[in-house]
């Protein structure tokens, strides 16, 4: 199966008027610190408070009048949006996740109505579950990444960007199971196909990363991190996005958690902006150096503003955060 522009531009025709048009902003602040004009696509701005509400809408708008309604596995914000799109249309939505996805999130699905089974410790055991209830009990099956719709839907953010800035250079994308990172790298360089494209993803847990590595998807060991949304795996049978990021991005960088953490203060302080961990990790690749020669204009994507709040408050005030068995040192945010 190939995906083309036309797909994100049929996307984008479904998702007008319901989530599209979020701000791409300047940070001076990011300009200082890197010498180079800096943007924010900010996702944070959609109405369930992530950019996983275009994917959830384009796949949902395919669902036939009959259908009882609709399962999906997440980490928190794809949930959230599949509960969105469902309650939209009045059928049910059931949410599968693992115990790793944080108290907040699962709130937030179930204040939209949807429905919620907490099956096992890795995102790969909550896709199982959302599989057996689309073999069993009929719902349609939305995948959090590797679905056409899915990834056409995301996709529509990159027509944005450089329809708004077509002298970006230099594109950040969070990088997970690929949905976001294979639709928006599509779409931008099918617009300009000079722009450079980059996945950022956490040391610690990175499917995507080792399967591209390894040159095809690999299992690896779900732990809790700042980038909480970027865990969980690819899908032993991944058909689009393995294949799309490993032809379409034009490098991968891996940040460490020590990074996150800073980056989330900066993303706070600076551009006065409460976001998820992996929202930071565009900040993160570039403060650390990691990314190398971002040529400017660079911009990259403010996901989500759905955090586990505790531990953004204990961020943002510069606490130990404890992940797992593993603790991040607090610090002062130093300007």
């Amino acid at each position: 199966m190939t995906l083309t522009l036309a797909d994100i531009l049929s996307a984008a025709r479904v998702v007008r008027g319901q989530a599209d048009g979020t701000p791409l902003v300047p940070s001076p602040g990011m300009e200082e610190r890197t010498g180079g004009e800096v943007l924010l696509k900010l996702e944070s701005m959609q109405p369930m408070g992530a950019f996983k509400l275009r994917g959830a809408l384009n796949a949902a708008a395919a669902l036939t009048p009959e259908a009882p309604g609709v399962t999906c596995c997440s980490t928190g914000n794809h949930g959230r949006a599949v509960a969105w799109a469902a309650r939209a249309r009045g059928v049910r939505a059931v949410i599968c996740m693992s115990n790793l996805v944080p108290q907040a999130k699962v709130d937030g699905i179930r204040a939209l109505g949807g429905e919620v089974k907490i099956v096992g410790r890795s995102q790969d055991d909550a896709a199982a579950e959302s599989r057996r209830l689309a073999d069993e009990e009929g719902l349609t099956e939305i995948p959090p990444f590797d679905d056409p719709l899915v990834i056409s839907g995301q996709g529509t953010i990159g027509l944005e960007m450089l329809a708004a800035r077509p002298d970006i250079r230099t594109l950040l994308v969070p990088l997970s199971g690929g949905g976001l990172a294979a639709g928006v790298a599509l779409a931008a360089k099918a617009v300009n196909p000079g722009v450079r494209v980059i996945g950022v993803s956490m040391d610690r847990g990175a499917a995507m990363v080792a399967s591209l590595e390894a040159g095809r998807p690999v299992e690896v060991e779900e732990v809790a991190s700042l980038a909480d949304s970027l865990g969980g795996g690819i899908g032993l049978e991944n058909r689009l996005t393995l294949a799309m990021c490993r032809d379409l991005l034009d490098d991968v960088v891996q940040v460490t958690e020590d990074e996150i953490y800073t980056a989330m203060q900066v993303l706070y302080w600076e551009d006065r902006i409460v976001a998820e961990g992996a929202c930071a990790a565009g900040h993160a690749a570039l403060l650390s150096g990691r990314v190398r020669d971002a040529a400017a204009p660079v911009a990259t994507i403010v996901t989500g503003r759905n955090p586990d709040m505790d531990i953004f408050t204990r961020v943002v005030t510069g606490q130990d955060v404890t992940l797992g068995d593993m603790i991040v040192k607090g610090r002062a945010y130093a300007r």
